[in-house]
């Protein structure tokens, strides 16, 4: 009876024990006793519910922090170089932007030149052809817009003052009841407000004039440097890669060709969205009985240049202007319209055209924009797509290179590779072996 008695004693003691120790081994217990006793007598050797440190964790600390001051430093010096190149770049703005508008306008005009060039017409006149027919068909374009701008732009103008004066008997109503004395001290108002801030005004319209100014000398230096790109076009990237040392050169020679390949199929791209949505707005305009239709086809096709923003403002002024001339239910039809070619573009028309690949999320897009338009304006959003566009093909190139996909082969399974003499150098393309060694005769 007493050992029975003394059992259930022990039981009900080890129920009492939390779980964590009733596996704890009598040693184990003994030691817990014995430190509770301890720091029961002395409170400042209580212990803590928590690991002892291990052996290693001091310099395993220290070379994490180690790594990470170098890491930090490494981020440090990649921003200022940034910030360095970005200074450089805005100081030099003056001369890149004729280069990159020369560039562009060489990628318009390369494949007309290409066709004259194989049908053995020399280098320097193809190129002159070439540019003078881009010149014609501008001025001719600008020919054939002003006369309607021209006539249409009385009748517009009557359509806005018979709107402004509909506003205004509108203001006159209710729920305004606004009456003729207050509308016309608004207006005063507003012209006291002009009046007061002439000087500014007019200092803005110096600033716009002799932006103009600058834009001419711009479009003349982009299109005198466009000339020697095209005459001499194949002989860029062997001088580029000449530059280098063996092992860069058909690296610069691959990224060469896949950021001209980049920049010329983004203006066919966006010049093939431009003609698609010009047409097909101006046509609703057309049927509508909208004015303006061919000065508004022609800015909705230029608009497609500047990807989203661009056709969201070429499609207001459509809409602005049906409204002016129209009135309210047309306006709402060419939203309609420019709304659904919009639609049929983004999700048909834009994922057909751009499978080859360089393509950009449309917040990417947004932002390129936008950067480009605060840093240096109209030009700027025009840029700001093409440049992201080669930022993307630098950085995977980089990228595969880094995974060892060798991006500078082609396509077709060739790798550039630069040769020649003391006074020439070529760029040759090798079939690139199975075993992709490039030991392969070269093809030329």
């Amino acid at each position: 009876m007493i050992d029975r008695m003394r059992l259930r004693s022990g039981r009900s003691a080890r129920a009492d024990v939390p779980h964590d120790r009733r596996d704890a081994s009598p040693g184990d217990e003994a030691a817990q006793e014995a430190a509770s006793r301890d720091a029961a007598r002395d409170p400042g050797r209580a212990e803590a519910r928590t690991p002892a440190p291990a052996e290693g964790r001091g310099p395993r600390l220290r070379a994490a922090v180690r790594s990470l001051a170098v890491i930090s430093a490494q981020l440090l010096l990649i921003v200022a170089a940034v910030v360095v190149l970005g200074w450089v770049a805005g100081r030099l703005w003056v001369i890149l932007l004729p280069i990159v508008l020369g560039l562009l306008f060489a990628t318009v005009l390369w494949p007309p030149a290409r066709f004259l060039r194989k049908h053995r017409c020399p280098p320097a006149l193809a190129a002159v052809v070439v540019l003078l027919g881009f010149l014609a068909a501008i001025g001719g374009l600008i020919a054939w817009i002003a006369p309607s701008v021209v006539d249409q732009g009385q009748e517009l103008a009557d359509a806005a003052t018979a709107a402004l004066e509909d506003i205004q008997e509108w203001l006159q109503g209710p729920p305004f009841n606004l009456g003729q004395d207050q509308i016309g001290q608004y207006v005063d108002q507003a012209i006291n407000s002009v009046q007061a801030n002439a000087q500014s005004i007019a200092g803005a319209a110096v600033t716009g004039a002799s932006a103009i100014g600058n834009g001419l000398i711009n479009l003349v230096l982009a299109l005198v440097l466009a000339f020697f790109f095209i005459k001499d076009g194949p002989r860029w990237t062997p001088w580029l890669s000449a530059q280098t040392g063996p092992k860069a050169a058909p690296h610069v020679a691959a990224l060469s060709y896949k950021t001209w390949t980049t920049l010329s199929e983004f203006i066919k791209q966006q010049a093939l969205v431009g003609f698609v949505d010009a047409f097909f707005i101006g046509l609703g305009l057309w049927i509508l009985g909208v004015p303006l239709v061919l000065p508004l086809a022609v800015l909705t096709f230029f608009g497609a240049f500047i990807p989203i923003i661009g056709a969201f403002v070429a499609g207001g002024f459509a809409v602005l202007i049906a409204l002016v001339s129209n009135g309210w239910t047309t306006a709402l039809i060419v939203l309609g319209i420019v709304i659904l070619v919009q639609q049929i573009e983004g999700n048909v028309l834009q994922p057909v055209i751009q499978g080859r690949g360089f393509n950009l999320h449309p917040a990417v897009v947004i932002l390129a924009v936008t950067a480009g338009a605060s840093l240096a304006g109209i030009i700027g959003a025009f840029l700001g797509v093409p440049v992201a566009a080669l930022i993307a093909v630098v950085y995977r190139y980089v990228r595969d290179e880094l995974d060892g996909r060798s991006p500078e082969v082609t396509e077709d399974g060739d790798r550039p590779r630069v040769t020649g003499d003391e006074e020439h150098a070529r760029v040759v393309h090798d079939p690139v072996g199975d075993g992709g060694d490039g030991g392969a005769p070269e093809r030329g």
